[in-house]
């Protein structure tokens, strides 16, 4: 039965300053640093061995996973990098701070923005100067202007059918670096969580989800590496 890891990236330097980042590519600090480091360890430990990797287009996804095959000493592993694996666009709460943000629109609202399924941010406005349409690694890709989770999952899935699970099936085991809402998303499809239930749901940073999958690709088994930081593990389908 094939094996897949679903890794969050460490801490960015935006999430150490409370920041909105969605697609804007803040790196990683020191602290993602030793994150990522940790996730490669305990993938290690636990006997697991990739054949394939994939990762958002994200600095802070890709140094991650970087950082954990180093640590595996697989770093001749094939990375595969997808756009559809970033992490949810914000919109216009891009570069945001976040305790300012809910100071000026109220607490509610911003819950609302960020943790409701298909309600998304407002949009963020062409040409702001955390507008990603003039990055190269974007070139002909329609950036959304803001997305929810539902969006972000409807992007998310064509990759996931037509890519990673046809790896899978063939038996390939496979760890994903990326982002708190992309591996929500994915979280979401593989466990079958309700849409009122999938908001509760949290992805440790640098904390494998280990997930052992059956013939059909429904998991049968799934734990996260460090037990002491287990968030809200999903149950079983």
């Amino acid at each position: 039965m094939p094996k897949l890891a679903l890794v969050r990236h460490g801490q960015s330097q935006w999430n150490l300053e409370n920041r909105f980042t969605g697609w804007w590519d803040a790196d990683l600090t020191a602290k993602g640093e030793a994150e990522a480091k940790q996730a490669g360890e305990l993938l290690k430990e636990a006997g697991f061995e990739p054949q394939l990797a994939f990762s958002s287009m994200q600095t802070r996804a890709i140094r991650t996973l970087w950082i954990a095959l180093t640590e595996m000493d697989r770093v001749w592993l094939p990375v595969e990098k997808s756009w559809r694996l970033n992490e949810r666009h914000y919109g216009g709460l891009t570069g945001l701070d976040k305790k300012e943000t809910a100071e000026k629109h109220g607490e509610d609202q911003v819950q609302i923005w960020r943790r409701s399924y298909d309600i998304p941010p407002p949009p963020m406005e062409a040409g702001s100067e955390y507008d990603m349409s003039g990055d190269a690694r974007y070139a002909g890709i329609d950036i959304p202007a803001t997305e929810s989770l539902k969006l972000t999952l409807e992007r998310v899935l064509p990759y996931w059918h037509e890519t990673i699970a046809a790896r899978l099936r063939h038996g390939t085991d496979i760890v994903i670096a990326a982002h708190g809402n992309s591996l929500r998303a994915l979280v979401k499809h593989l466990f079958q969580v309700e849409d009122d239930k999938i908001t509760g749901v949290e992805i440790p940073t640098g904390n494998p989800l280990l997930i052992e999958l059956g013939s059909g690709l429904q998991p049968v088994s799934a734990r996260y590496l460090d037990a002491a930081r287990a968030t809200g593990l999903p149950e079983l389908p």
